[in-house]
């Protein structure tokens, strides 16, 4: 069953910007969406910075607005991102199947905050002061089971928790779907919120977030000798994906299409990626092996890249144990992370929309902050400015807690 899926949508919502566009234009300009907490309540933690999304309102992706004052945030940026997806793709809803029209929209935590709030309420006031709400505020499926209500889909809907792989995969397993035939159409990505005390006590006590708190915009730094941990982010990035024939039948834009899937496991350690880099490794050749391409036929890598001492030097480890000779020769690498921090379990949505924006522009986004290059990560990371490069292929990678890895090949599409 040779059923090609290709992009013909995408949403972003994310700490440089509540649109594609203006989300690509800031990591072409190289800015930081990095900065001291908003919220002076959270000033008493190590780590004093965050990566957050400003100026957003929930409620005009709600067609209720009762039920975005009923979401948790990060169901709310999931809403958001998915309603930018279906409207950017100019599907008619009423002229599909909804019955196969898919939805997997994930989340690596769920309503952190929403758990914070009403434990506090259960503790410091009394049961009966717990919202009636909290569970499916809370729970990390409601994001997916929400955009499916919003917008009538009936078709397969799931919630991948993988981490800060879980956009990825979803994204993964939504093409798995539609190419075994099971649907024609998905809105798939991932959704995070966690800048909140438990997340950053939770991060920051396992000594996972940087501190550099005195130059925000500066702490996020993959691959350079002074990163000293990852910056929290939150936002989303969503897709619609369609079968080839169903986006054409409608006369879609067709933006990119999905060649290639990878996953693995490191099945090695709680929160640290294997050091020889083998499960990351395996993920990218499972993903170039399903687009049926040579190493050198791949143009771009949007890393993982968190800025973290050990996950930097892992990954590029790997890129060059897949690529061999042409890592170090020709491939151009950068982590949009050092822009956006590490938007967990959203990442891996954002970064697509990333991609697919190289695939169709000839530019590469920065990784910033990078001054002074680790030896061990002998890459070249595009530090520091945009480059233009004539990609046709480009592969993003993201790795969760757990050893969870997933890998996208997205190429430009030719009919």
């Amino acid at each position: 069953m040779d059923r090609r899926v290709v992009i013909t949508g995408m949403g972003v919502v994310s700490p440089i910007g509540n649109d594609v566009q203006t989300f690509w234009d800031n990591l072409i300009a190289g800015k930081s969406g990095v900065a001291r907490i908003k919220d002076e309540s959270l000033q008493d933690f190590a780590c004093k910075i965050a990566a957050e999304v400003d100026d957003f309102d929930p409620a005009p992706f709600f067609s209720n607005p009762k039920d975005a004052r009923r979401a948790d945030r990060f169901a709310q940026l999931a809403m958001a991102a998915s309603k930018q997806a279906i409207d950017n793709s100019g599907v008619d809803l009423d002229s599909v199947d909804k019955d196969r029209f898919g939805c997997m929209v994930g989340s690596g935590i769920g309503g952190l905050w929403t758990l914070e709030t009403q434990h506090k309420n259960l503790l410091e006031k009394s049961p009966s002061r717990v919202s009636p709400f909290t569970i499916p505020m809370m729970i990390a499926n409601i994001s997916s089971g929400m955009v499916s209500m919003e917008y009538d889909l009936r078709g397969p809907n799931m919630c991948i928790v993988t981490a800060c792989a879980t956009a990825t995969h979803s994204i993964g397993e939504a093409w798995r779907m539609i190419k075994f035939g099971d649907a024609d159409a998905f809105v798939a990505g991932g959704s995070e919120s966690t800048i909140c005390p438990m997340g950053l006590a939770g991060f920051g006590n396992m000594k996972a977030l940087s501190t550099r708190n005195d130059e925000p915009e500066r702490a996020s730094r993959p691959f350079d000798t002074g990163r000293d941990g990852f910056v929290m982010g939150e936002g989303a990035g969503c897709v619609v994906m369609e079968e080839l024939e169903h986006a054409k039948k409608r006369g879609a834009n067709i933006l990119a299409e999905i060649t290639g899937y990878g996953l693995s496991a490191d099945a090695y350690h709680l929160t640290s990626p294997h050091p020889d880099g083998e499960g990351a490794k395996r993920c990218m050749e499972m993903a170039i092996r399903h687009a049926g391409v040579s190493v050198d036929e791949v143009q771009y890598v949007n890393a993982h890249g968190t800025s973290t001492p050990m996950g930097d030097v892992c990954e590029s480890v790997a890129i060059q144990k897949v690529f061999g000779s042409y890592a170090t020769d020709g491939l151009a690498v950068s982590s949009t992370k050092s822009m956006t921090g590490h938007l967990l379990g959203a990442a891996g949505g954002v970064e697509l929309a990333a991609c697919v924006q190289t695939l169709n522009t000839g530019l590469v986004a920065p990784t910033i902050n990078l001054d002074d290059q680790d030896e061990r990560c002998r890459l070249d990371y595009v530090p520091n400015e945009a480059r233009e490069v004539p990609v046709k292929r480009a592969l993003t990678n993201s790795f969760g807690f757990g050893g969870h890895n997933a890998s996208i090949l997205v190429e430009s599409f030719e009919d």
